[in-house]
């Protein structure tokens, strides 16, 4: 896995919104880049549907939310309008990039991992744990309370 302080890849991919995404176009603004196992499942389902809860408050404090999985692009289109996801949720299905950051899992899902990039796409955070619920509050600690600082560091397994 990537790891705290490394450049984050970039990476194109086509999304949830019939866009061709490409994670360099977000520089200048810190992003919530998170990796989930597969679309449709109850986990990744509940992480969405709050990632998109959180998504206008983050926005509101210059953050971007992305999503990635090794489904293809029409799947996720399908699991972002189920999840009320307005921000883009990356096709992954050649595996490319969920390997570029090392969360290939060995059964060829991607593994639940979130990073949290700063502007300049430099990765502050990692959060890796099976379970949604330390990536969302880490999500809302580290970026909606006015106090949070530049933390930095990696979230062990829950």
């Amino acid at each position: 896995m990537i790891a705290v302080g490394s450049p984050a890849p970039d990476f194109e991919g086509d999304d949830s919104r019939g866009q061709r995404f490409r994670l360099s176009d977000l520089r200048g603004r810190k992003v919530v880049l998170y990796f989930f196992p597969k679309a449709f499942t109850a986990g990744c389902t509940a992480e969405t549907r709050e990632f998109a809860v959180l998504a206008p408050s983050l926005a509101d404090r210059g953050a971007e939310i992305v999503g990635v999985s090794v489904d293809p692009a029409e799947t996720q289109r399908r699991f972002a309008a189920a999840c009320s996801a307005g921000f883009p949720i990356v096709g992954d299905p050649t595996r490319a990039i969920a390997r570029s950051y090392g969360v290939l899992s060995l059964i060829g899902w991607s593994k639940r991992v979130t990073f949290f990039l700063d502007e300049q796409g430099i990765v502050q955070e990692i959060v890796a744990s099976l379970a949604p619920g330390p990536h969302l509050a880490r999500a809302r600690d580290r970026l909606l309370r006015a106090s949070a600082g530049p933390l930095a560091g990696v979230r062990p397994p829950t």
